[in-house]
């Protein structure tokens, strides 16, 4: 956490307005309106496009879900125009920032940064005009935290990606923002939460504050939530028996988190008489049985999914893994769960939703 001076409580609740979400319609984005919905918040979902079906129609289905006692509206914004958010948030007790530029639209690593940090100043501007939020949750990510320590390492909130540099060597540094995707997004995410803290802290009328998801899995709303290289992405294509792409012979260790318990956590920091400007929660396993490497998950939808013949994944030798996977990253979402009251899906709930899903979109 980072402190500051700012420690009045200004939890809301759905007696104090609608909440307005950024990126509503994006995978995590969608579950969060879900969420508010179904404590019964009025949202304000902010798209690029109100007019695509693709995009839209599973947010307007929500309201004829009569399990989901809040109502949602669309409404259009856009990160790289300064003002877009200005009407939008006018009245909103909270915004929730899930919007960004990620990469998977084959953003250069310098649109990536502007995406997620450079904007993110508009849409803050935005807060402050509107004179009504009192929260302002930013969607962040394990990227802001990790940077290189010794196997088996546990990450916390304490955690910043810019801690020792010399484990990057050399290149942690500005001039390498327009060279690299993965040094983009991190620094873009770290500098995007201590500029909304400071911005909080000068305004003194609202609190800003921060979850950090690491490898987000779980269902999927519509066939746009399988965007290429997503982890859940990466699930479909394993399910397919095709070899995971993303780390040298596909050897990872997954740290998953469910996206439902994502959503969850941004309303609940909305929410929260502990939560202060600078809290950031890691959103990543409850424990280890979260955590697999590539060869362990292989198993595991192979348990979940017996009807697939073959599962794809990292490379094996005789049923065994072929080489040793580095130890990282390891961290738990103990911090949420202990001040936020988060509870949370097992990984068998977790990754036997996702695989549901992609069976009923037709994927499989």
């Amino acid at each position: 956490m980072t402190e500051t001076s700012n420690t009045s409580s200004t939890a809301i609740s759905r007696s104090d307005g609608p909440v307005a979400v950024t990126g509503a319609s994006g995978y995590i984005g969608s579950w969060i309106v879900h969420d508010l919905m179904g404590q019964g918040y009025n949202v304000r979902a902010c798209v690029r496009d109100a007019r695509n079906p693709d995009k839209v129609d599973h947010l307007l289905a929500m309201n004829d879900n009569t399990d989901l006692p809040g109502h949602v509206e669309l409404f259009v914004g856009d990160l790289f125009k300064p003002g877009s958010y200005d009407e939008t948030f006018n009245g909103c007790c909270a915004v929730i920032h899930a919007g960004a530029s990620v990469g998977y639209n084959k953003e250069t690593p310098q649109q990536v940064y502007d995406g997620c940090f450079t904007e993110v100043r508009h849409v803050i501007t935005s807060v402050i005009r509107s004179g009504t939020v009192k929260r302002f949750v930013f969607t962040s990510s394990f990227a802001a935290v990790g940077h290189p320590r010794p196997a088996g390492y546990v990450f916390t909130e304490k955690d910043w990606c810019g801690d020792n540099i010399e484990g990057y060597r050399g290149a942690w540094t500005e001039e390498n923002i327009p060279k690299n995707r993965d040094i983009a997004y991190a620094m873009a995410k770290a500098n995007a939460e201590r500029m909304i803290y400071k911005m909080a802290e000068q305004d003194g009328r609202f609190q800003a504050m921060a979850i950090l998801p690491l490898h987000v899995i779980g269902p999927l709303m519509c066939a746009n939530h399988d965007q290429g290289w997503s982890w859940q992405n990466c699930i479909r294509f394993m399910l397919q028996g095709k070899g995971y792409k993303k780390s040298k012979g596909g050897r990872m260790l997954w740290n998953n988190v469910d996206v439902r318990d994502v959503a969850k956590a941004h309303r609940l920091c909305a929410e929260s008489g502990k939560a202060r400007n600078g809290s950031r929660y890691i959103l990543s396993a409850s424990d280890p049985s979260g955590e697999l490497f590539t060869w362990e998950l292989q198993n595991k939808l192979q348990t979940l999914f017996p009807e697939i013949q073959e599962i794809g994944g990292e490379h094996m030798d005789n049923g065994k893994p072929a080489e040793e996977t580095y130890d990282s990253p390891r961290a738990y979402c103990s911090l949420a769960r202990q001040e936020l009251g988060l509870t949370t899906y097992s990984i068998d709930e977790t990754i036997k939703a996702t695989g549901d899903s992609y069976i009923r979109l037709g994927f499989l």
